[in-house]
């Protein structure tokens, strides 16, 4: 696991946005898997300008984004679908056809699992792009998720659904579930780049960096991955002991 701890979040957009539209120049054919919430945030602004500033072309880049809220149509201004057209869809020259996110209207986790098989058709996951709960879910994967999940229908935990009522009018608009990618379908992305930033990601961070692996927080899962790197602000690194 390579640890890369900078000052603040952005820099850490920086670095990570700069690392993924160097991977689409290279190769115009990547597959990404990306992440919502306002973690990336930062990262996708600067792949924004990147891409124009270098003329990056996003044409033949295919996505798939790790999970949606259940019930949320693509159209609903807090679904995950409308978050990344706003914040990175719109802004570069990918073909939207080859932008995939979970759909809200599962209602099966049988139906759920076409996710992974259609990430399989398409080659598999180059570099996956996690952001980190409070508790240490990645996805919507909470603690207690079986390392061997796979895309499925999920139950959201209370500190989960109370960190992301910043994003709602209330708590009680926040959905309950969600279609998340499992931690093996996480597991199986060839290279991982997860961001952190904040006092309050620090023990999560520690947990991810120095173990042990357990389900209580999913994060740790990644240590039996052969390639991740962890980029976080000076606050999230703040209880590291290595």
């Amino acid at each position: 696991m390579n640890v890369i701890t900078v000052k603040n979040d952005q820099a850490v957009g920086e670095k990570v946005g700069s690392l993924f539209v160097e991977a689409v120049a290279k190769n115009p054919n990547i597959i990404l898997g990306l992440a919502t919430g306002s973690s990336p945030i930062s990262t996708y602004q600067n792949i924004i300008k990147t891409s124009k500033d270098k003329n990056i072309d996003w044409t033949n880049v295919k996505t798939f984004n790790l999970d949606e809220y259940k019930g949320l149509e693509p159209t609903h201004k807090k679904s995950y679908r409308y978050f990344m057209n706003e914040n990175l869809f719109d802004h570069i020259n990918i073909n939207k056809e080859n932008t995939h996110v979970p759909s809200g209207a599962i209602t099966s986790n049988e139906e759920a699992a076409k996710y992974d098989a259609a990430i399989a058709a398409a080659g598999g996951i180059d570099i996956q792009l996690l952001g980190l709960g409070i508790n240490g879910h990645v996805g919507f994967n909470e603690p207690g998720t079986s390392f061997d999940s796979i895309t499925s229908i999920v139950d959201l935990t209370e500190s989960t659904i109370e960190a992301n009522s910043r994003f709602f009018q209330s708590k009680d608009e926040v959905p309950t579930q969600a279609i998340s990618m499992g931690l093996k379908s996480i597991m199986n992305a060839k290279k991982v780049i997860l961001i952190a930033m904040g006092k309050n990601k620090a023990e999560a961070v520690k947990h991810l960096v120095e173990g042990p692996v357990s389900t209580e927080w999913p994060c740790t899962t990644l240590l039996n991955h052969n390639d991740v790197t962890v980029v976080i602000d000076e606050e999230a690194a703040s209880l590291l002991t290595k």
